[in-house]
């Protein structure tokens, strides 16, 4: 996909993964609509990332404002190329003590907040794609889940049953809208250096990885010729040499 002038929706856009990730599309020159729940953080990105950044405060566990955010992004911007459901977090406790609200919060947020934007952006996409007809694509949705939705970890149950979620929609979405000239594909980051493992109990991982390794990913996924559709990616961390 070009991405000159393509309009780039990235959820958890104000730190971490979502922050780099928007950055990186900019780099190219696209144009970005970044949504996140803390309007001074937006803010303060706007101001660094100039009139391409445009700000959304949103909450994705909102159905209907949600909706509206995308709705809102497709018709100020006048179209809406890639979707990149990055908002996520994880709450580490074991299984008989994770509180009835953390599990649900996980839930909300790292499976049903992708569904929601999903369920918004698709429309547009499929309008965007009887415009451009079949030799183009017509929209590109990134899912970024965690090795976590590969392979299960203690303490973290109620993230790794969002995650392993995660997957099984976006292959389910990849088969289902590929053939409107939508494509999907799902990102397995292993250790990234973000304050994620706050509260897990274990310090950083030194070798873990950059939010700017994982952007640069996902950028290159979208970047991808109409032709080649990389459903799944897995990234994990190079071990340092002593």
């Amino acid at each position: 996909m070009d991405l000159h002038d393509a309009v780039v929706v990235v959820t958890g856009a104000s730190r971490g993964i979502g922050l780099a990730t928007a950055r990186r599309f900019l780099d190219a020159g696209a144009t970005v609509a970044g949504l996140a729940r803390s309007a001074d953080d937006l803010d303060r990105i706007a101001e660094t990332f100039g009139d391409a950044f445009t700000p959304v405060v949103c909450d994705v566990t909102d159905a209907d404002a949600t909706a509206s955010a995308i709705d809102g992004v497709a018709d100020d911007l006048g179209r809406l190329d890639v979707l990149v459901n990055n908002a996520g977090l994880g709450r580490f406790d074991a299984v008989d003590e994770l509180a009835v609200d953390d599990w649900n919060v996980q839930l909300d947020t790292n499976l049903s907040g992708v569904f929601h934007c999903t369920r918004a952006a698709v429309p547009h996409m499929k309008a965007q794609g009887e415009d451009r007809g079949p030799d183009a694509t017509a929209g590109f949705i990134v899912n970024v889940a965690s090795i976590a939705g590969l392979v299960g970890n203690p303490r973290l149950s109620g993230y790794n049953a969002t995650k392993y979620g995660l997957r099984g929609f976006s292959d389910a979405i990849m088969k289902e809208l590929r053939p409107f000239g939508i494509k999907v594909s799902c990102l397995y980051p292993g250790s990234v250096d973000t304050d994620f493992g706050q509260g897990s109990g274990s310090g950083p991982n030194p070798n873990a990885m950059s939010p700017e390794s994982i952007a640069e990913t996902v950028h290159h996924v979208v970047a991808a010729p109409h032709g080649t559709l990389i459903s799944e990616v897995v990234l994990r961390p190079m071990v340092g040499r002593k």
